[in-house]
């Protein structure tokens, strides 16, 4: 007796296989909740484009972040979702295949022979993507790297400074405790916050620590899923996080988000912020921020490794064989490389290495260059049905920790335990 999934999968096949669904013939509208900011009114500019193509129109209905999740999951688990192609977040990666909301994509790759080598790698693994199943496909990545003030480490009266009172240069630091230590100088004798921390506690203070941890040699958990965050590499990470942020950073970092530090880095008052890389040129913008334009520059996090983000694409299950058979032509058309570089010439942030590299992509955006390295070396967060929630667990240590209430040794603890007790649920 066939499954509604055996049903739906075999409909899909022999709608692709045959051919029988034709642009233009009956046509299909996609629906997309998609987040509202710059990437999506990117695509959603050329979508004209594709409709023009192949007869299918697609709609975005545009929201905030917080939004998402809870509007995506009621429709994912009703009869029949009006969301028929998704944009899933990095946290979701985990909790939407194991609800088996996801047609797996595997079988639709191997059929029309689409090349997943051209992807970054990080941006597969990230998404969930194993020997066994593709469940999203890239569709634009958010890793993290270290924004920094050339002119600043370039100022001789810091270096002499600096040189007086560790026996060192001053220089683009080379390991996480160099730049908690350069970053405190900056504080103590630049006249400016040394890192413009995020600390408010849940995504921001994660995220923000997730790079301390990876930078220091640090993990989550290991290949086979086993939780590894106790750890020496874990304990220094944190004390380097808590001494950042109670002698580096600004005033008032613990209650920090991303916009505040955005501020403070935009109007001079930082030499560093560890961040998204796309943010370089907001922040090297001269009319937004004529105090930083043409003082910022890209890294990877010191260390080589920092926190890895983005979104996927993907198609519900609980949708018709014909709209699925358009979501996928969808999905193929806005990651193909030449729309992928058209919407990189508008700012996209790739997930491809050949659109990072593409001669019109590297004259019109330099960076992007040292923005692959960032892509490239990422690591990510737990990838798990309760990564949100996990979130919130080491958060709570990460603040607590921050302002002193706790040790980092029992901060670490709580985490691992919090860890371990979602992995099991």
């Amino acid at each position: 007796m066939m499954t509604r999934k055996s049903m739906l999968l075999a409909g899909l096949s022999a709608v692709l296989m045959t051919g029988a669904y034709q642009a233009k013939a009956d046509p299909v509208t996609l629906h997309a909740l998609m987040e509202d900011v710059p990437e999506t009114h990117i695509i959603e500019g050329m979508l004209p484009d594709f409709e023009k193509e192949t007869g299918i129109k697609v709609e975005f209905e545009k929201v905030n972040y917080g939004d998402m999740h809870d509007k995506l999951a009621t429709q994912l688990v009703s009869p029949d979702s009006y969301y028929n192609v998704l944009e899933v977040d990095f946290l979701w990666a985990g909790e939407f295949p194991a609800a088996g909301w996801l047609v797996d994509l595997k079988p639709l790759v191997e059929k029309d022979k689409v090349d997943l080598s051209s992807f970054v790698p990080s941006t597969l693994d990230l998404l969930g993507r194993t020997n066994e199943s593709v469940p999203l496909i890239p569709m634009y990545n958010y890793s993290m790297g270290l924004l920094y003030r050339t002119d600043l480490l370039a100022d001789q009266k810091l270096k002499t400074e600096y040189k007086a009172e560790y026996k060192a240069d001053l220089k683009m630091p080379s390991t996480l405790a160099d730049y908690v230590q350069v970053a405190k100088f900056m504080k103590a004798k630049a006249g400016v916050a040394g890192a413009a921390m995020q600390g408010q506690r849940g995504d921001p203070n994660s995220m923000e620590f997730s790079n301390y941890l990876f930078s220091a040699g640090g993990s989550y958990m290991s290949a086979d899923r086993k939780v590894t965050l106790d750890s020496p590499e874990a304990k220094k990470a944190l004390d380097l996080y808590v001494d950042a942020i109670q002698h580096a950073a600004q005033q008032g970092a613990l209650s920090a988000t991303l916009d505040d530090t955005m501020r403070l880095m935009c109007s001079g008052e930082a030499f560093s912020m560890v961040t998204y890389w796309w943010m370089l040129p907001q922040i090297d913008d001269k009319e937004k921020c004529p105090k930083a334009a043409g003082k910022v520059a890209l890294s990877v996090m010191p260390g080589g490794h920092g926190e890895s983000g983005g979104w996927g694409w993907g198609i519900p299950k609980n949708t018709s064989p014909e709209s699925q058979a358009a979501a996928w032509t969808f999905i193929k058309w806005v990651q193909s490389k030449k729309v992928a570089v058209a919407r990189a010439l508008q700012g996209h942030a790739p997930v491809s290495s050949d659109v990072y590299t593409d001669a019109d992509v590297l004259k019109k955006y330099p960076f992007y260059k040292s923005a692959l390295d960032v892509v490239a070396s990422g690591k990510s967060f737990p990838i798990f049905a309760y990564s949100a929630q996990y979130e919130d667990v080491l958060g709570t240590q990460l603040s607590q920790a921050a302002g002193g209430e706790i040790k980092s040794d029992a901060a670490i603890k709580a985490a691992v335990d919090g860890l371990d007790g979602l992995l099991k649920k």
